[in-house]
């Protein structure tokens, strides 16, 4: 199994950035989908930003145009750079890959933008 393990959250104002980072104790080059999801208080889990194996990426609407997930494949990290953060954006992060059909999720990590 695909160990996570996640970093980079933390408290920002509103408009300022944070870059989350999420190490894998396998090659990201073979994991077949790596996903950013969120979830905040009360809230069901969503999905932020996800990668492809063979590089497709997608993000959700309400994140288009101010995240970027990106992967490092020589560091088996994947990172979700989230810029012009909005107090909705508060939440915790997890990292979650899907490898040779498994899905594994990070511990979390928490994001806080103050208005």
């Amino acid at each position: 199994q695909v160990q996570l393990a996640e970093s980079g959250g933390g408290t920002v104002q509103a408009g300022g950035s944070l870059r989350l980072s999420c190490a894998a104790s396998t090659s990201t080059f073979a994991i077949d989908a790596i996903n950013w999801y969120r979830q905040a208080p009360g809230k069901q889990r969503e999905l932020v930003a996800g990668i492809m194996r063979v590089g497709t990426i997608n993000y959700a609407e309400s994140v288009e145009g101010r995240f970027t997930i990106s992967r490092d494949n020589a560091k088996n990290t994947v990172y979700l750079q989230m810029n012009s953060l909005q107090p909705e954006d508060t939440a915790v992060y997890y990292c979650n890959v899907v490898f040779r059909g498994t899905s594994t999720w990070g511990q979390g990590t928490q994001v806080t933008v103050s208005s």
